[in-house]
């Protein structure tokens, strides 16, 4: 059954010594804004959802490369595979939701060519909607980016024509605390057929967004959850305000923080009971 009562949740996110989502406009630097504070884009947080989904052995259509299950190459290739038969645009797009768990509960657009088959086929062309909305997680303060320079200690082909100290770039934040924000609409649940049972394995992927997700970029262990909390309203629209659920929380940190507060997160974290409206706290990892 698809999912009946609105949801919202808020997760605090902490990085130490990790470039948690480069921009490769800037050098793959940290995203910043304007203000200087950090930025994680929601299209990277949706990429460790899905491999974490992928981790608990569910379906997913957008696989990245080096985590893919089957012996698809792209995207279309594996639609044309599994839904090349299903000309009704409808019916296509709820065989993809039903599916593809990421699909039903991100959406996706599918426009693909295809081989002509009739004047004016131009292939497939459905969207999508999904329930579960993310927002750019933001850091609480402003962060420093700090670089240092890398060499490489042999040539990767003698036609290079490079010695091997050939030099380059590593960035990081030292510091920071990132706030991630959320919700899952019903009406848009009830149309992939997103159900409560999805909304759980969404819980666990944020709980644990950073598990097996180790790189140069991210040691093990320099990027956590601190906390995960998930509001559960008790209708479809929702109690009150997305804005106002996330606004309920507050993370207050020294301007200079390091990360000697992890050890006492919860000090520095405010939570206003909105009346009538459930809210569970999670630890992360």
């Amino acid at each position: 059954m698809s999912l009946k009562h609105k949801i919202d949740f808020f997760a605090i996110v902490a990085v130490n010594m990790a470039n948690p989502n480069g921009d490769p406009l800037n050098g793959n630097r940290p995203r910043t804004n304007y203000d200087g504070k950090g930025e994680i884009s929601d299209v990277c947080i949706k990429r460790k959802m899905r491999n974490r989904m992928q981790d608990m052995g569910q379906a997913i259509f957008v696989q990245s490369e080096d985590r893919c299950e089957d012996a698809y190459k792209s995207l279309s290739e594996r639609a044309a595979k599994s839904l090349d038969k299903i000309a009704d645009m409808r019916e296509y797009a709820r065989a993809a939701c039903e599916k593809w768990l990421d699909v039903r509960t991100f959406g996706q657009v599918f426009a693909f060519k295809k081989g002509k088959k009739a004047e004016g086929d131009d292939g497939v062309s459905v969207g999508v909607r999904g329930p579960v909305s993310l927002h750019q997680a933001i850091s609480v303060n402003p962060i420093d980016v700090e670089s240092f320079k890398i060499t490489k200690s042999v040539n990767g082909d003698p036609a290079e024509g490079r010695s091997s100290d050939t030099m380059g770039d590593k960035h990081f934040v030292r510091f920071g605390v990132y706030e991630l924000k959320g919700s899952i609409n019903v009406q848009l649940a009830d149309k992939t057929g997103f159900t409560d049972e999805d909304a759980a394995i969404v819980k666990e992927c944020l709980r644990t967004l950073f598990v097996n997700d180790i790189s140069a970029a991210r040691p093990d262990g320099s990027m956590q959850v601190c906390k995960l909390f998930w509001w559960e309203h008790d209708c479809a629209i929702g109690q009150y305000p997305a804005a106002k659920v996330h606004g309920s929380v507050k993370v207050m940190l020294p301007d200079k923080a390091g990360a000697e507060v992890l050890q006492n997160i919860d000090a520095y974290i405010t939570r206003q009971e909105l009346p009538g409206l459930r809210c569970e706290v999670l630890e992360g990892i």
